[in-house]
């Protein structure tokens, strides 16, 4: 069951049955795994989806969401991760990246004036695809793994703190020798 603030944002399944442009696929989206709140799918699906932000392909979000099915993660959260990189800031990110990855490579950053256009784009792809790619797939995968521990760490601490609070209020309300009487002999 997801927290109360995040179910007002989610579809309803009853949404999904309905919408006729998901009959495909709407078998694999009413899978009830793919909705839950525990710490696997949520952890699984923070993995996905900060990965795939970092894909410098135009499909990301359907990249999670085929990686969320298979993985049976939690989709809508694999989908909403994916918009990190959203156009605000996938300059600055695949920039980074494609210094990364001409870092690693040992190749020399030529400096060309940037611009953002399909057209520039289609004629610097060759020169560099293989450093974007490489930085790209090392940031994903770093961020991805440390987004999955982090998510594993923090929920295994709400957990406990969770426990100890519950452990200490029953010891609170507990009556005093445990709810037994002595009487003087």
């Amino acid at each position: 069951m997801p927290p109360l603030w995040i179910s007002k944002y989610l579809p309803s399944r009853e949404t999904i049955r309905r919408q006729s442009s998901l009959a495909p696929v709407r078998n694999l989206l009413l899978e009830p795994e793919l909705w839950h709140f525990h710490r696997r799918s949520v952890s699984g699906a923070v993995f996905i989806g900060l990965f795939c932000a970092f894909l410098p392909l135009p499909a990301q979000m359907l990249i999670a969401a085929l990686l969320a099915v298979l993985a049976r993660c939690n989709l809508p959260l694999a989908i909403g991760l994916v918009w990190l990189s959203n156009p605000l800031t996938f300059g600055p990110i695949f920039f980074f990246t494609y210094k990364l990855g001409a870092w690693l490579l040992d190749l020399d950053v030529a400096k060309t004036e940037w611009e953002l256009s399909w057209q520039w784009l289609w004629q610097r792809l060759a020169a560099i695809w293989q450093p974007l790619l490489l930085g790209s797939l090392l940031c994903g995968w770093v961020s991805g793994i440390t987004g999955a521990v982090l998510t594993r760490v923090i929920w295994r601490l709400v957990v406990v703190r969770r426990w100890r609070r519950r452990y200490r209020k029953a010891l609170e309300d507990s009556p005093p020798n445990g709810g037994v009487e002595r009487s003087g002999q």
